[in-house]
């Protein structure tokens, strides 16, 4: 399979404390990987070297593709329209707003946003503004995206539901997911693959591949299998 990120012996330091330590892993083109260790292990850091927003110490990097990138935070702008915020990458690229606004609107439905499109983000719930940084997220690029905790700030039954649709878009385009989550279950249920990593200074304890039927349903997570894996992963942390 053809390597899509690679990290070799990638370490970062701030202040003179070392965040992360020999970090080696790779995400493979299709591949979804998920990140778990405890907080404040240095997640958020990988990310932000891998997409370039920090350079690492020591250490190589490799990104085959264009890359999206979901914070925590939704930062959307306040003074343009939901759909504007969606289409914004759409809009950097060169694209007309009739164009870009076409593209996106049909996703509206499926977030639970339809009827929103042209209000102000200040005009939508939390997780309503999750789902539109998502969204528009996708929009950036559908060849590797890296999300940290994108559904963290869903209510249950809407983060079932955008579970969901990602493992449907998983099986229906070639994406690339770097994921990071707190959330055992969540990681089992979307991944192809997990990391473990160490309290700081982090590094990877353990790879784990999750070896579950392709077509999932929610009914899973109180199958033998499911939870031997999430039994090993508890073990690990």
């Amino acid at each position: 399979m053809l390597k899509k990120v690679v990290l070799k012996d990638v370490s970062k330091s701030f202040d003179g404390y070392k965040i992360i330590d020999n970090i080696s892993f790779e995400v493979t083109e299709g591949e979804f990987v998920s990140l778990i260790g405890p907080s404040g292990s240095g997640k958020s850091t990988i990310l932000n070297i891998i997409s370039g927003i920090l350079n690492p110490d020591s250490g190589d990097v490799y990104v085959d593709g264009d890359i999206s990138y979901m914070h925590q935070k939704d930062l959307l702008l306040p003074w343009k329209k939901v759909i504007d915020n969606v289409a914004m990458p759409l809009y950097i690229k060169g694209e007309s707003k009739v164009c870009a606004r076409n593209k996106v609107l049909k996703y509206f439905d499926m977030y639970g946003l339809k009827g929103y499109e042209y209000k102000y983000p200040s005009k939508l719930s939390g997780g309503m503004r999750q789902r539109a940084a998502f969204l528009r997220t996708y929009m950036a690029s559908d060849n590797i995206m890296l999300l940290d905790e994108p559904f963290g700030a869903l209510d249950a039954i809407t983060r079932t539901k955008m579970q969901n649709w990602l493992l449907k878009i998983i099986k229906d385009l070639n994406i690339t997911i770097l994921f990071i989550t707190h959330d055992i279950e969540e990681a089992i249920y979307l991944s192809n693959r997990i990391y473990i990593l160490s309290d700081k200074p982090a590094s990877i304890k353990s790879s784990i591949y999750v070896d579950l039927p392709e077509d999932k349903t929610k009914d899973i997570i109180t199958s033998d299998e499911f939870l031997s894996i999430k039994r090993r992963i508890y073990n690990l942390l």
